[in-house]
């Protein structure tokens, strides 16, 4: 089953286009890394799949009802089932792991005695049960990278949207962390989407890679 959908997707910024009639459909459950070099319009395509940004042209769906089409956005970010770990991780410094897990599900108007739940529950599954009370700067690379899976993943998202997370880690806590990602896309069940520039990364990820050059896609298939 199709799970999300860009038929003829187009996008520019400031007239300079990112994305030329793009078309991919990404299966539920898959593991589809978008590889290639900076600029070459892969990290626009999480920006479009999340809702931050509307194509110039074309439809995005997801599980069969259209999000984005022609310019605008129909379903926002909040609404789209969706969980995404950014490059820089964006955690919020001022608040301990447990609260930033927390605070997807307080916007969300989760219960406190749910909220609490799930917290323990997510942090469990992450290693990190015995650092909830530290705050980010407290933490080290790996852990943090720990902590922004967590607080995605604690929202239960059919689909989580990773843009190079792993980029600034050295190869071993990458190939580490790799190893957990692979492990959460087997216990939780949800579709992958992974953004980097790292052809080994890709390889070790993928069920299947798209390889992206100045917004088209050049190559779609297999990771080896």
């Amino acid at each position: 089953m199709k799970i999300v959908t860009l038929q003829s997707v187009a996008k520019s910024y400031e007239g300079t286009p990112a994305l030329h009639e793009l078309s991919l459909s990404i299966e539920e459950g898959e593991r589809l890394v978008v590889l290639g070099p900076s600029g070459c319009g892969k990290t626009t395509i999480l920006r479009l799949i999340a809702g931050f940004i509307a194509p110039d042209t074309g439809v995005i769906t997801i599980s069969g009802t259209p999000v984005s089409a022609e310019g605008r956005i129909l379903v926002p970010p909040e609404h789209r089932h969706l969980g995404m770990v950014f490059q820089d991780l964006a955690l919020w410094p001022h608040l301990t792991v447990e609260g930033n897990i927390e605070f997807g599900l307080k916007a969300h108007r989760v219960d406190q005695a749910v909220r609490k739940r799930k917290i323990a529950e997510i942090l469990e599954l992450v290693g990190l049960a015995d650092l909830a009370r530290r705050k980010p700067a407290e933490l080290s690379g790996g852990q943090q990278q720990r902590v922004a899976l967590a607080r995605s993943l604690v929202l239960e998202p059919k689909v989580l949207l990773m843009d190079e997370p792993l980029s600034s880690l050295d190869h071993d806590l990458n190939l580490r962390l790799r190893g957990e990602i692979l492990r959460l896309h087997r216990e939780l069940g949800f579709t992958l989407i992974h953004v980097t520039h790292d052809r080994e990364e890709a390889r070790d990820m993928a069920t299947r890679v798209v390889e992206m050059s100045h917004g088209r896609i050049e190559y779609e298939g297999g990771p080896r």
